[in-house]
Parts: C-alpha cells; sequence; structure tokens
C-alpha cells in the first residue's frame, strides 16, 4: 500500500544522488547508499603478447601516471575552443578563490586533455578542503562554459526521530525533573525554529502513518494482542498532546539559557544532557531563525536535472518527533516506514548549488545542517538510553 499518495505532506523536492533506500533504525548508522559503478567493455582485439623481464616489474609500481582521458559530449561538441578554454579557466579561478585552493596549472596541456586534467585535479582538492562537497560539473550553455558545485549534507538512511514518550517519563522523575525541563527548552527550540514536524499535527507524515497503524489494529479480527495494541496507540496519542502543549509555551525558548546555567549536573546522564543543551543554544543563539529545512533541494535551483520527483524521499519524512523508538507500534511503524522508502531511489538532503559563472557565489554553507543534525543525533540517542535504561 502506498501511503505517499494517499497522504501527501510537505512540498519538498528531490536530490540528485541515484541509489537504492532503506532505512536504518532510528539514529543507528548504517553504510550510505552507493551508486553502482560501471563496468569498462573488454575489447573483443586481442593485444599482441608481449614477454617482459622480471627486473623491470618494480620499476613499473614506482611510476606516476596521469589521469586517463574520458572527454564529456559538452567538450566536443564545443566549436570556438579558444573562448570554451578561456571560459573553463576564468570559472575555475573563481572556484578556486571561493574553496581557498590551489589549481594546478594545466595550460601548456593540448586542448581538451588541459581541462579534464584540471577538473580532476579540483575535484581531488575539493574533497580534501570540504566536508559537503558532492560534486564538480562543467556546463555549457549557449553563451558560456562554467562550473557548478554541490554541497550536501549526507543523511545516509538514518531515521531523525526524537521520542517524545521518554521525556514525559523523565519530567515525572524526580531525580531527572531539572534535567527534563532543560532538555524541554531544547526540543521547544527544534519545534518552534528549526520546524521539526510533530506527529500529532495533521500535516506531518507520522501523522497518518499512526492513523494507519489505528486503522489496521480496529478492522483486524480481534486477538489476545488487541486490547494491548489499542492501548499503545492510545497511549502515544495522549502522551503526544501533552508534550506538544509544553513545547508549544514560548516560555521554554525565554527560559533556555537560565535552565542550562542553573542545571546542577550529578552524574554522566546529566553531563551529557548538559552538553547537547549547550550546542542546542549555541545553533539557536547563531541562527535563530533558520529552520532544517532552508536548504532542501529544490528542482528550480538547477535547471541542468530532469529526475523524477516521486524517486526521492522527502526530507519531512525522515525528520519528525515521535512517539517512542521502542515497542510493538514503533517495530509496526518502522517495517510501514521501510516498505515504503523501498520504493524510492534516493533520500532528499539538504543541498546547496553553487554556479561559477562570473555572477555573485552564494556565501551560504551546510554548518547549521553538520551541527543540527549532530544534535539531533545525540538527543535521540539520550531519551533511547534513558528509556531502556530506567527502572
Amino acid at each position: 500500500m502506498n501511503y505517499a499518495t494517499q497522504y501527501p505532506s510537505g512540498n519538498y523536492q528531490r536530490t540528485r544522488t541515484k541509489s537504492t533506500t532503506t532505512t536504518a533504525p532510528t539514529i543507528r548508522r548504517v553504510l550510505t547508499m552507493d551508486a553502482k559503478s560501471q563496468r569498462h567493455k573488454r575489447s573483443t582485439e586481442r593485444q599482441t603478447e608481449i614477454c617482459t623481464h622480471s627486473n623491470v616489474t618494480n620499476g613499473f609500481l614506482k611510476c606516476g601516471f596521469l589521469p586517463k582521458l574520458k572527454t564529456t559530449q559538452s567538450i566536443q561538441d564545443c566549436k570556438k575552443t579558444a573562448k570554451t578554454q578561456r571560459d573553463f579557466y576564468k570559472s575555475l579561478s573563481q572556484l578556486a578563490e571561493h574553496y581557498g585552493i590551489e589549481p594546478l596549472q594545466t595550460e601548456n596541456y593540448g586542448y581538451p586533455y588541459n581541462m579534464v586534467l584540471a577538473m580532476w585535479d579540483a575535484e581531488n582538492k575539493l574533497k580534501q578542503n570540504n566536508i559537503n562537497w558532492d560534486n564538480l560539473r562543467l556546463v555549457q550553455d549557449s553563451k558560456k562554459t562554467f562550473f557548478t558545485s554541490e554541497e550536501r549534507y549526507s543523511t545516509g538512511t538514518t531515521l531523525y526521530y526524537i521520542p517524545v514518550v521518554p521525556l514525559f517519563q523523565m519530567l515525572h522523575d524526580p531525580k531527572r525533573k531539572k534535567t527534563a525541563h532543560l532538555l524541554v527548552s531544547v526540543c521547544s527550540y527544534l519545534y518552534h525554529i528549526a520546524h521539526i514536524p510533530y506527529y500529532s499535527q495533521e500535516n506531518s507524515y507520522l501523522y497518518w502513518m499512526y492513523e494507519m497503524m489505528n486503522d489496521w489494529v480496529e478492522q483486524d479480527d480481534y486477538t489476545e494482542e488487541t486490547d494491548n495494541c489499542i492501548a499503545e496507540i492510545v497511549k502515544a496519542k495522549w502522551i503526544g498532546e501533552r508534550i506538544e502543549q509544553k513545547l508549544f509555551n514560548r516560555i521554554n525558548l525565554q527560559l533556555f539559557e537560565q535552565r542550562l546555567n542553573n542545571l546542577k549536573t550529578r552524574d554522566t546522564f546529566d553531563l551529557e544532557c548538559q552538553k547537547v543543551a549547550c550546542d542546542a543554544f549555541a545553533l539557536y543563539s547563531q541562527y535563530p531563525y533558520e529552520s532544517i529545512f532552508r536548504n532542501a533541494p529544490r528542482p528550480e535551483e538547477d535547471p541542468y536535472t530532469d529526475e523524477n520527483d516521486s524517486e526521492t524521499v522527502g526530507m519531512e519524512k525522515y525528520i519528525s518527533f515521535i512517539a517512542d523508538t521502542t515497542g510493538w507500534l514503533y517495530e509496526s511503524l518502522a517495517d510501514s516506514i521501510n516498505n515504503e522508502f523501498n520504493e524510492y531511489g534516493a533520500m532528499e538532503e539538504p543541498t546547496i548549488c553553487k554556479y561559477f559563472d562570473g555572477s555573485n557565489i552564494t556565501q551560504t554553507n551546510l554548518d547549521f545542517e553538520n551541527r543540527l543534525f549532530s544534535l539531533l543525533d545525540e538527543l535521540c540517542t539520550l531519551l533511547y538510553d534513558y528509556k531502556t535504561t530506567r527502572k
């Protein structure tokens, strides 16, 4: 059953990475999705057999070789060679200045090898210079030739689902009440400012997934487990509404710094909560109006792609507050989400595309996303650990 078609959520568009998609356990990292590499076709013409002396083998291994020339259609079709090369090096200079790299001098090599070699060198240096750099492309339109560079935060196949049941339990734990209030401020920042979807809201993806779970239980034949399943769904809705009422109150943002300064840590768990809160407050102070969806990819930002919007999982589907990440309800929910996501080809991820065509270059980066996703990771782990270790 394809629930995305019945309950669409969010207007965020797709990324350009192609791969098979599966979900991972919430905040339990797995290997990222790699596109399959293409194999070179084997030549049908046999090479002449040549025997070499054994003493030249080591010399061969010590040799270094320039990258193999692989021409592209845009370069092959270029008729105005001089202008193409002039545009190319002008764009390369702009790119190098922006990223702070020193390009390899390749002007003395023949065309088009000089351009291919320069691109190969730039890509290697960008990989080392920028942790979010994803790909470099050479674009040729009717007027000029220029580079585009794409920066992307890789989320892998992680579900960033923040459980609120452990927070509710912590608020009723006398030993953790002050720590819980501090985490309420953290979650209130994520709710109001970062705009993390909440599963009790009808426009959220998880709202309809919970509704689907409820419908399935009501329509299935009654068994010994039916009452327990219904009780778990009711509990998830009841706690969700009460925690959302707390997060909705902006007093939590006003008291954020005060709660952080007044917290007296007693053990390792308190220290970890304090660190998460410090990171969240620093992010809130530096980026007081930034949403997690600020760099969600949109097709109008890149006119050089023709991929189908339906082939990607929107960010609003794998980032959200959730009732819990343990128990029957979550396991059933995760199975349904996994089945749906398997129908897609990629995960939508925060992306910035920069054009080095002589115009002003956007100075934005993914520092906010790097820190925010790390914060979500740590917060989800803390709440999960509290729930599973609580006596």
